[in-house]
């Protein structure tokens, strides 16, 4: 690891073994967990618990003051403008692209709601078939308000059978032969479940052209994207994208969201749900009558932001600048998650995807594709035999043992190695435990 990388770990808080339930580690009980779980929630970095404190502070003995007369110059009313540069730089966006607002599903309600305008001839979304649940809700729900049954407006795409992730050709296919009735293409930019990354580009550029006349709609949900791969949504032309920060960007549950909307926009497309935030700043404070929304991304905030949730995304941000930012740490990351599978694929148990389909035999096959131009940070492992209930003898075993990952039932644990904060040596130790975990399970069953 690089020096600037190994300080970065010392950034954040690490959970103990002894505070994790990892029983089975009792003389080293006071030492880190093998903390692989960044996928799901990030860790807390020490700059954001400062400046979390800070803010506590400062509301308690300025309190209302705080939005205009701030000694750190964090003034309340402006305090998102600390943010959404750095923001801007992790996807690839001009600064009035983005705005840092909101939560996850609520944001997509709002851009589907600003993008979604489905016709009698053009009204179907295109999604993946494994969606996370929340945007699978929202798709079938925006389409009845329009009008439309569920099952006549979605197009779901599965992988093919005996496969686990989906083939670029398939999509784009998809987009070929359905285009003429799609209106909003939208996809994860990395799948929560497989943790494949989706080649956003080019399915941004086919949906564009094939319905270029209509004006189709590109969107993607990059909860499981942002902060751990690079992306670059202004030269993709991507018409707009949310996501959540407190994944990769390490800013906390439930925290603060976000939205990009792309700069072709800003002169045409009015936010439908007005709100106070949205207002031009100049003179929001002057209580207007007549809303005169902030251009771009930023006039479709509706509500001041949680200044709490705001700085501790802060803190986190600071520390992907001191990392050298989002390139610094991909490259972190492909080495990492690479070393994470070699190891995996020399365990005894595991099972080559090709062989995995109802094995009897005890093990695991990685469902995450190979190809690192494919994938994040994530490796996605599905236990065999499936509904056998080994996965959750597994997880528990290695909660036990203080490696924490994830699991998706019936069968899938997701480990991820986060650059920011995960080393090679985790990562042979979380297979070492799995090893151990499975060489007892078989001998329970012999």
């Amino acid at each position: 690891m690089n020096s600037r990388l190994e300080n970065t770990r010392e950034e954040f808080v690490f959970p103990l073994n002894r505070d994790v339930g990892a029983t089975m580690v009792s003389t080293d009980a006071a030492k880190p967990c093998v903390y692989l779980c960044g996928n799901s929630l990030g860790l807390l970095s020490k700059r954001s618990k400062t400046l979390v404190m800070e803010e506590l502070d400062i509301w308690g003995r300025r309190a209302v003051e705080g939005h205009f007369d701030h000694p750190y110059d964090r003034h309340w009313k402006d305090i998102t403008d600390h943010v959404n540069p750095a923001l801007a730089t992790l996807v690839g966006a001009n600064v009035e692209e983005v705005a840092c607002m909101g939560t996850l599903t609520a944001n997509l309600h709002l851009m589907m709601n600003a993008f979604y305008k489905p016709t009698p001839e053009r009204f179907k979304i295109l999604c993946e078939a494994r969606a996370f649940p929340s945007d699978q809700y929202a798709f079938a729900s925006q389409a009845q308000a329009h009008g439309f049954a569920p099952e006549d407006a979605i197009i779901e795409i599965s992988p093919r059978q005996g496969e686990f992730y989906l083939r670029e050709s398939d999509i784009l296919d998809t987009i070929t032969k359905e285009g003429d009735s799609i209106a909003l293409i939208l996809f994860s930019g990395v799948q929560y479940y497989t943790g494949q990354w989706f080649p956003m580009q080019s399915i941004t550029a086919a949906g564009h052209t094939k319905a270029s006349h209509a004006g189709a709609i590109v969107g993607w949900d990059l909860a499981h994207a942002v902060g751990n791969v690079p992306l670059g949504l202004h030269d993709w032309n991507v018409d707009f994208a949310v996501w959540c920060s407190y994944k990769y960007l390490n800013s906390g549950p439930g925290g603060i969201a976000g939205i990009f909307v792309h700069d072709k926009w800003h002169s045409s497309l009015l936010p439908k749900q007005a709100g106070w935030w949205g207002h031009d700043p100049k003179t929001r404070f002057d209580m207007p009558r007549q809303f005169s929304p902030i251009r771009g991304a930023q006039g479709f905030q509706q509500s001041n932001p949680s200044v709490l949730a705001t700085v501790s995304l802060l803190g986190s941000l600071q520390v992907f600048q001191s990392a050298g930012g989002i390139q610094a740490l991909r490259t972190r990351s492909i080495n990492l998650t690479g070393t994470l599978e070699k190891h995996l694929r020399l365990s005894r148990f595991y099972i080559p995807p090709a062989a995995s389909h109802d094995s009897a035999k005890h093990g695991f096959t990685i469902i995450t594709p190979e190809e690192s131009s494919c994938r994040g940070a994530q490796l996605s492992l599905l236990f065999l035999p499936t509904g056998s209930g080994l996965m959750q003898r597994i997880i528990k075993y290695l909660k036990l043992n203080g490696v924490i990952g994830d699991e998706r039932n019936p069968d899938v644990i997701r480990l991820t190695p986060a650059p920011l904060y995960n080393t090679e040596e985790e990562c042979l130790r979380a297979v070492e435990v799995l090893n151990k975990g499975l060489e007892e399970e078989i001998e329970k069953t012999s």
